[in-house]
């Protein structure tokens, strides 16, 4: 008779599960931690946007269109002019220009923090430019706007052309200030989309998007301004903080997402502009190509003035004021059938930080 044998564990498949119940014992702790680091980073995030807000409360008054809470400020009287900012900026950025006081002394200046910058709320949906010229069109009409000189400055270029294509019987003239109008491959946007992605973008946003463009955003806004160095005045007034804040960091991101789609959708209707445009930008941007951008745009419209201010970047509002006001005085004195096809350099701006 066959001797009986104690069957034990193998012992390549014990060593095995102890391996596992010792990863489970360090991995476990590991998730925890993480997530607690996760949770203590939003709560820091949420406090540093909530401190932003109370330095920096609004500056303007509020309307409600279509579901969107639209904060907007509104200066001077005369012929009615808007100003719509670019990304990831907001009203502030025209008002630490200087040119908001200087056009209302003649002006009826409304300027926009567009959805989701500033104080503007941006429920979810596609906010392309032809949306947003949707929203404004009807602001402006409950404000009792007619016949108005819009500029558009970088991606508010976009929302200006698309007002101008859309709604040309509200648009007297365009004038379009370093715009971004044909679609392009660009680093920044891989760079700043991110957020924009649902999910993953959500919880980004709110813990290491806000600590990561701190750490970004001195370097951004010097490639906005060169060559030319930052000015001390936006330096000093700009509210940055607000532009860390999880829901504009959102916004931006969306804006970057969308700046080669909506470009390449636009680009088809461009010769249908049916109101005059000002195409005014710093030749030596760093961030819209000149020659491909704002050139190229002047040869498609029929009905357009090209200037270039040599030695000057992206910010052409803050470096050269007085002929972006210039280009606004002269669109505002022009009729659809009345400007001339010209282009021109100005001369050397005598900005000097």
């Amino acid at each position: 008779m066959p001797s009986s044998e104690k069957i034990g564990t193998p012992t390549r498949l014990r060593h095995g599960g102890d391996h596992a119940k010792s990863a489970l014992r360090w991995i476990a702790p590991a998730l925890l931690g993480g997530a607690a680091a996760l949770g203590g980073l939003a709560v820091y995030v949420d406090r540093r946007a909530r401190e932003a807000e109370r330095q920096h409360p609004p500056i303007g008054r509020f309307m409600t269109i279509d579901g969107v809470r639209l904060h907007y400020i509104e200066r001077g009287r005369g012929d009615p002019l808007v100003l719509l900012h670019g990304n990831g900026t907001m009203i502030q950025d025209f008002i630490t220009s200087g040119i908001v006081d200087r056009l209302a002394e003649r002006y009826r200046v409304i300027v926009f923090d567009r959805p989701g910058f500033g104080y503007s709320s941006r429920p979810g949906r596609l906010w392309s430019p032809q949306a947003q010229a949707q929203l404004i069109y009807r602001a402006l009409i409950h404000l009792g706007v007619v016949r108005a000189v819009v500029l558009g400055h970088s991606w508010g270029t976009q929302v200006a052309l698309a007002l101008g294509l859309d709604y040309p019987l509200l648009v007297r003239s365009l004038v379009l200030a370093s715009g971004y109008y044909y679609p392009t491959a660009r680093a920044d946007v891989l760079l700043l989309s991110p957020p924009a992605i649902p999910v993953i973008g959500d919880a980004m946003r709110y813990t290491i998007s806000p600590l990561a463009a701190r750490l970004m955003l001195p370097r951004l806004i010097q490639k906005m301004f060169e060559p030319a160095p930052v000015p001390e005045r936006f330096d000093r007034q700009m509210p940055k903080e607000l532009m860390l804040r999880p829901s504009q960091l959102q916004a931006s991101a969306e804006e970057a997402a969308l700046m080669a789609p909506s470009a390449m959708d636009l680009q088809h209707r461009y010769r249908e502009l049916a109101v005059p445009a000002v195409i005014i930008t710093g030749a030596d941007d760093q961030i819209a190509d000149v020659g491909r951008q704002s050139e190229r745009l002047h040869d498609h419209l029929p009905d357009s003035e090209f200037v270039s201010v040599p030695g000057l970047g992206h910010m052409i509002h803050h470096l050269a004021p007085d002929e972006v006001i210039e280009a606004i005085d002269r669109a505002a004195h022009r009729s659809s059938d009345g400007m001339r096809r010209t282009s021109r350099t100005e001369g050397a701006s005598a900005y000097s930080g």
